[in-house]
C-alpha cells in the first residue's frame, strides 16, 4: 500500500508545507464471535498494510479461527512481533489491552456497555479508539413497495446468519395498506426455511452460537408476550447434530416503546411494527438510541431520496437487505452504534495513521 500525503505551499515566502501520514504505533483489535474471520481480517489488513504492529484478541468462543488466521499471517511472512495473538477471556485481557500504556489504540467490535467501558479507559490515557457496538436497525416497508422484494429483504436482513449480525433487521416497519399482505407473505416464507447443522447445505438458518444467547433469545421472546406482542415462531427445535436450534420468530402487534423494539437481542427475532405512512415510518425508523443501518423499500424516488438524506443511521439501504456490505467504502454508524474514525476502504486511514506536518526552507 502507498499512502498518499500532500506538498502545500506555505503563507510564508520560500517555505514547503508536506503533509504526511505515519503509523500510528502498536494496536490492539478486539473482535466479536459472529464473524470470527472476516472481522479480524478487515482490521488487520489495514492496520499492518499501514505499518503498524498488531496485538489482536479473538472473542472466547472462536479461538481456532483466530489461529488458523494468524498461521496464514506466518505463512505470508509477516514478521515475528509484528502480528500478535492473544486468547482468553475479554474481562483479563481486553481489559489489560485497554489500559495498557504501550497501545496507543483500540478498535474494538461487541457489545455496547463494554464499547463504552473501552472508550473511558482510552480516553483517560489519551489513546485512540474506534468502535462498532450494534443495532436495532430498521427495514421500513411502505404501501408501494414490491412485496417479494420485501419479504426478501426482510428474510435476508433479519433471519440469515441466524439474525446475529449487527446490521440484522431487527424491526420490520410498515405502513397500514401493506401490512397485512407482507406479513403473510412473510410467515409463509418463515415456513419454508431450514434449521438445521450450518454445514449442511440444505440449511437456511444455522443454530443460535451457545446456551447463553439461547436464553437470551428465549427471555426476549417471554418479555415481548408479557408486552403484549404476539409471537409467531420462536420454538426450540432438536436436530440430529447437537446444537442451540431457534425457529426464526416475527414480533407481530409490537409497538417501538417494547423492550423487544428497543434493545438488541442478536437472535432471528424481528418485530413487526404497524404504521400509518411514510412520516411516521421515518419518524419510527429514527426513535432509537442506535443509528448502524437503515433500510426502506418502495418504488418511489422522492421516498428513497428523503430517507436516504433522513435516516439517522451511518449507512442507509434502499430495496436491499440491511445486512451485506461493501468492503471498499466506510462502514459504521451514528449515535450509539459506532464512535470513533470509519472502518474499511480507504477510510480506514483515519485511525491506523496519524498525520505530520513538515515545514521545509528552500
Amino acid at each position: 500500500m502507498r499512502v498518499s500525503g500532500e506538498l502545500i505551499e506555505s503563507i510564508r515566502p520560500g517555505i514547503e508545507v508536506e503533509v504526511r501520514r505515519v503509523p500510528a504505533g502498536p494496536l490492539a483489535l478486539i473482535t466479536p464471535w459472529n464473524f470470527p474471520v472476516l472481522i479480524p481480517a478487515w482490521k488487520i489488513a489495514p492496520a499492518l498494510a499501514y505499518g503498524n504492529t498488531v496485538v489482536f484478541k479473538p472473542a472466547r468462543l472462536v479461538p481456532s479461527s483466530a489461529v488458523a488466521l494468524a498461521e496464514a499471517l506466518e505463512a505470508a511472512g509477516v514478521p515475528d512481533a509484528v502480528f500478535n495473538l492473544v486468547c482468553g477471556a475479554g474481562a483479563d485481557i481486553g481489559s489489560t489491552l485497554t489500559q495498557s500504556s504501550d497501545v496507543v489504540g483500540v478498535s474494538f467490535t461487541g457489545a455496547l456497555d463494554t464499547g463504552r467501558g473501552i472508550a473511558v479507559a482510552c480516553a483517560a490515557r489519551g489513546a485512540r479508539v474506534q468502535l462498532e457496538m450494534g443495532g436495532k436497525n430498521p427495514l421500513a416497508i411502505l404501501d408501494d413497495a414490491d412485496i417479494d422484494r420485501a419479504v426478501d429483504c426482510a428474510v435476508q436482513g433479519a433471519f440469515l446468519s441466524t439474525g446475529q449480525r449487527c446490521t440484522a433487521s431487527s424491526r420490520l416497519i410498515v405502513t397500514d395498506a401493506i401490512h397485512d399482505q407482507f406479513v403473510e407473505r412473510l410467515i409463509s416464507k418463515l415456513r419454508q426455511l431450514r434449521v438445521g447443522d450450518a454445514r449442511d447445505p440444505r440449511t437456511d438458518i444455522g443454530p443460535v452460537v451457545d446456551q447463553r444467547q439461547l436464553d437470551q433469545d428465549l427471555s426476549y421472546l417471554a418479555i415481548a408476550r408479557a408486552e403484549g406482542a404476539e409471537v409467531v415462531g420462536g420454538e426450540r427445535v432438536e436436530r440430529e447434530t447437537e446444537g442451540f436450534f431457534l425457529e426464526p420468530a416475527l414480533l407481530l402487534d409490537a409497538t417501538n416503546d417494547m423492550r423487544s423494539s428497543r434493545e438488541e437481542i442478536f437472535g432471528p427475532i424481528a418485530s413487526v411494527i404497524r404504521v400509518g405512512d411514510y412520516e411516521e415510518a421515518l419518524a419510527t425508523a429514527n426513535d432509537t438510541e442506535f443509528g448502524l443501518t437503515a433500510g426502506i423499500v418502495t418504488s418511489s424516488l422522492w421516498y428513497a431520496s428523503d430517507f436516504r438524506r433522513n435516516a439517522e443511521a451511518g449507512m442507509v439501504m434502499v430495496n436491499v437487505p440491511t445486512a451485506g456490505v461493501d468492503y471498499h467504502v466506510p462502514f459504521g454508524g451514528s449515535k450509539a452504534s459506532s464512535y470513533g474514525p470509519r472502518e474499511q476502504g480507504r477510510y480506514a486511514r483515519d485511525f491506523y495513521t496519524s498525520l505530520k506536518t513538515g515545514y521545509v526552507a528552500a
